[in-house]
């Protein structure tokens, strides 16, 4: 794996091929959106979809883990489906998360899918973590109210040509005040970054960081356009 580094308040941080985030100046990792138990939630709706979920996102934060030994892990809220979610969990997943987290300081960042602590997993959980210039929380605000913000929330992905045909990928997005994560879960959906959800939150454009599978591909977000009186 090969990290791409970029520079946010002075900080610098490692871009992961993966979809996360390593501050080496904190040993912080930072995840977003891993939605735990969104297979479990679609089962109760009658879906018929495959409970694997948790188990290939956990896979994916065990990676991770190793890769980067991180001594504080940030996740950047909808950890888990829904408010339910952590008492879904299969008993053999819930000792896997609780082993792979147990040396490390966790940080639950609350987020519009889990506005309530996970219960039974430790770790703390608040709307947001601010430390030195940088701010982590679930979902960008759209004006700066001090610092950097790292966020999640919105599942950027992208799309680009490729020998004839399009490959659309998640992907992260920044520019000088803001870094948004790209959707870890197994089973998340992705908006494009061209959606005025996302592209107001960089009205001067940014680079977009799109994931391969050992490397991370960049290239610019033109800004928008304001059409004039």
């Amino acid at each position: 794996m090969t990290p791409a580094p970029i520079h946010l308040a002075g900080e610098r941080l490692l871009l992961d091929p993966q979809g996360a985030a390593f501050w080496p100046g904190q040993g912080l990792l930072a995840v977003a959106d891993l939605h735990f138990e969104k297979g479990s939630a679609a089962a109760a709706r009658g879906q018929l979809v495959p409970q694997w979920d948790t188990r290939l996102t956990l896979d994916g934060l065990a990676a991770l883990l190793r890769r980067w030994k991180p001594a504080r892990l940030v996740a950047l809220g909808d950890s888990f489906h829904d408010a339910c979610g952590a008492g879904r969990l299969a008993p053999a997943d819930r000792a896997r998360l609780l082993a792979m987290i147990a040396a490390i300081d966790v940080t639950w960042v609350l987020g519009n899918h889990d506005p309530e602590p996970p219960e039974g997993l430790g770790g703390t959980a608040m709307a947001e973590l601010r430390l030195g210039p940088l701010v982590f929380r679930h979902e960008a605000r759209a004006r700066s109210d001090g610092g950097a913000e790292l966020c999640g929330h919105h599942h950027p992905k992208a799309s680009v040509p490729i020998r004839g045909t399009t490959v659309t990928r998640p992907c992260f997005v920044a520019d000088a005040a803001r870094l948004m994560l790209p959707a870890l879960g197994a089973y998340t959906g992705g908006l494009d970054v061209r959606d005025p959800a996302i592209a107001r939150l960089f009205p001067r454009g940014g680079r977009v960081f799109l994931l391969g599978r050992d490397r991370l591909f960049s290239f610019p977000l033109a800004g928008r356009r304001v059409a004039a009186p």
